[in-house]
């Protein structure tokens, strides 16, 4: 009988009495099957590991490379954080104390008197306290033109105290021209600051 015939005549419900020969092929074929299941399970997750490892990886040397760059301009940060600092002390000492308010609001008026502005009204309100510094605005109303407009605007902003201009509007005085210009009023709001450190 040959081995073909002998595969052929096997029984698949009692491998017991299969022949030694076919027996030892068998076990081979199955142990082969194990082992390489095993391998092929062991390899997936080794490779799901060392994916997780590699983005671990490349997620680190992201971050390195942020805290680096941070490292790196730390520096020139410091510096400008020096500057900025010092730029806002200068700044809040441009602003007035309560004894220099009443001397800048009479800056204001004469430099609208010299820009030959006539004034319609100068009402300082009441002060707005913010969270270091006080806020003063004033309402005004000049007439004028355009020429003496500009220098007056030019005028406040070149005081060395800090006073800023709002919601200015210009409209026709109804008047008589004035050398052939018309003359023309102006109403704004004029803002000075005050520290409230200085009170304090």
């Amino acid at each position: 009988m040959s081995f073909v015939d002998d595969i052929n005549n096997l029984d698949p419900s009692n491998p017991g009495l299969w022949p030694l020969p076919i027996k030892a092929v068998a076990f081979a074929i199955v142990f082969a099957g194990i082992v390489y299941a095993g391998w092929h399970f062991d390899i997936t997750v080794q490779r799901e590991e060392l994916a997780g490892l590699n983005q671990k990886e490349k997620d680190q040397i992201e971050i390195l490379d942020v805290k680096q760059k941070k490292a790196a301009n730390l520096n020139a940060l410091k510096e400008q954080m020096k500057e900025m600092q010092q730029n806002f002390g200068d700044m809040v000492r441009q602003l007035p104390n309560k004894t220099e308010v009443a001397g800048l609001l009479i800056d204001i008026s004469q430099t609208g008197l010299a820009s030959g502005l006539e004034f319609k009204l100068f009402e300082p309100k009441g002060e707005a306290p913010k969270e270091f510094y006080a806020e003063l605005p004033i309402n005004i109303s000049v007439v004028g033109n355009y020429h003496q407009f500009g220098e007056f605007v030019s005028g406040i902003a070149a005081l060395p105290r800090i006073v800023t201009t709002h919601n200015i509007a210009i409209k026709p005085a109804g008047g008589d021209a004035v050398d052939g210009i018309p003359s023309l009023v102006m109403t704004a709001i004029a803002k000075t600051y005050r520290a409230l450190e200085e009170e304090n």
